[in-house]
């Protein structure tokens, strides 16, 4: 059982993955474009639960954490909240990868085609814009629900992330898309 306080996960990751049921069931393939902007839209109370997790344990306001220790913060916040065991891999200067191979939103999801932690995605967003110089855009890459090992997140400016999308478009690897652009 976690040890976060339950009033501080008002996203837990149990109630993603029925929503994603749901949505999938009832739109099909129009799943994608609801989950994200229900992950966007609970980016600001996510992060209403880090900054009181992070205040809990003393370490002051998530955006005032120097990078490295915003970084672990996150990592223990995601981990103890249920939503996965994360690490943070830069790839070049504009883009950084989250990973965790066991991220909740792909556990017990129907087999897809494609990366599909579309709330993850639209959430992730938001949360480390609120923390960022400016707004950010988030593309999962790999995914446990399409038979990947793990989940992988690009992090980036969305100028970045679109071109390093449209080159995956193109039929380049993702880190190779992502050194072109960079």
């Amino acid at each position: 059982m976690s040890s976060l306080d339950p009033s501080l996960a008002p996203h837990a990751p149990a109630t993603v993955r029925a929503l994603r049921h749901a949505l999938i069931r009832d739109l099909g393939d129009g799943f994608a474009g609801a989950l994200q902007e229900a992950g966007t839209a609970s980016g600001g109370g996510v992060m209403d639960a880090f900054d009181g997790w992070c205040s809990a344990r003393g370490l002051g306001h998530p955006e005032a954490l120097a990078i490295s220790r915003f970084r672990a913060a996150l990592t223990d916040f995601l981990a103890e909240s249920e939503w996965g065991r994360v690490r943070f891999i830069p790839l070049g200067e504009a883009v950084v990868a989250l990973e965790a191979a066991d991220w909740a939103e792909a556990e017990e999801a129907p087999a897809l085609r494609h990366p599909s932690c579309f709330f993850s995605a639209g959430m992730l967003a938001d949360l480390l814009g609120r923390v960022a110089d400016g707004p950010m855009a988030c593309l999962e890459v790999t995914c446990r629900a399409a038979g990947d090992a793990g989940c992988r997140f690009l992090l980036g400016s969305p100028e970045v992330l679109t071109a390093v999308h449209e080159r995956i478009l193109e039929g380049s690897g993702h880190e190779a898309a992502v050194r072109a652009v960079s």
